[in-house]
């Protein structure tokens, strides 16, 4: 039987297998063009939706702090992957958003006091050079712009993830994460009117499904399973999950739209599946150990999931 700590990291790390469909749903489903109106919709209809649900409106503070997060964590994240997105090929985009374990373990460090240790920095190290591995191709070129967008995304998520443990949550799982898909859509959606126009008069069928499959898996879903994972494990372990979106967007490339896997890419598979097992062995140990309330949480009864309202 798996232990507490084992289950909350493999309920986490679904959030950024999910995330890893993202390219084949988009390649597959929706129409071309159009990533920010893909962000916008798979962020705002989903906070409101949840916010019909929790039926609670944030007080004081936390107008100002959800609407922060909001942005760090989904607004300017998806804007500036875009702008990478479209300067740069997707594996150097996906090599330097990789750096995101390593910016949250230095932001943690001095924001809420969580150890730097000389392990994490390797493991971080370790991990961009499995990214690279799997998704970095020879021809790869450089673009300055493309390269800082890259970078700034991963700073945002990187600061975003690290102000959510800093700041915990005011409410229920599903609260929290409500106003922040509601205030990562306000930030998105001037940037898609300005830069993409209006969305299209119609969608088609699998324009529809793909848009509800993000919006409901890949964004309530997975958002509220990350930012759980955030609340229970240190910010460095639940960074350091992000690897794995690029492992399964990898898988899904080869799976569903039949690419072909290199020696290469799956030694940097097998690299990245060796960072996650050592830091998940960590976690759980010394000071990496989570509140015991916490995983009280996940295993009795209906708190396991303290996100479902009663």
């Amino acid at each position: 039987m798996l232990s507490n700590k084992w289950m909350v990291l493999l309920v986490t790390a679904l959030a950024p297998c999910v995330w890893g469909t993202t390219y084949v749903v988009t390649a597959e489903l929706l129409p071309p063009g159009r990533p920010l109106l893909a962000a916008l919709l798979r962020s705002l209809p989903a906070g409101l939706v949840l916010l019909v649900v929790v039926r609670r409106l944030p007080r004081g503070s936390w107008w100002w702090k959800a609407l922060l997060l909001g942005a760090l964590n989904i607004g300017v994240f998806f804007a500036l992957l875009f702008i990478a997105a479209y300067r740069l090929p997707g594996g150097v985009a996906a090599t330097i958003g990789a750096v995101q374990p390593l910016l949250v373990t230095v932001c943690a460090s001095r924001w809420i006091g969580e150890k730097l240790t000389t392990k994490k920095i390797v493991l971080g190290l370790v991990g961009v050079a499995g990214v690279a591995l799997l998704v970095l191709q020879a021809q790869a070129r450089l673009d300055t712009v493309g390269v800082a967008a890259a970078l700034g995304g991963a700073l945002a998520m990187a600061a975003g993830v690290v102000l959510s443990k800093k700041w915990g949550r005011p409410g229920t799982l599903l609260t929290t994460t409500s106003w922040q898909l509601i205030g990562g859509g306000i930030v998105l959606t001037p940037l898609a009117l300005i830069i993409e126009g209006p969305p299209p008069e119609s969608f088609t069928a699998a324009n529809v499904s793909g848009y509800l499959y993000l919006g409901i898996i890949g964004t309530a879903v997975a958002y509220t399973l990350w930012f759980r994972g955030i609340h229970l494990m240190p910010a460095s372990t639940t960074a350091f999950l992000g690897l794995l979106s690029p492992l399964v967007a990898t898988l899904c490339g080869w799976i569903v739209l039949h690419e072909t896997l290199t020696p290469g890419q799956l030694v940097g598979a097998a690299i990245i599946l060796a960072t996650l097992i050592t830091t998940g062995a960590s976690f759980g140990t010394g000071k990496n150990r989570p509140e015991p309330s916490a995983l009280r949480a996940t295993a009795t009864g209906r708190r396991r999931f303290p996100y479902i309202r009663s």
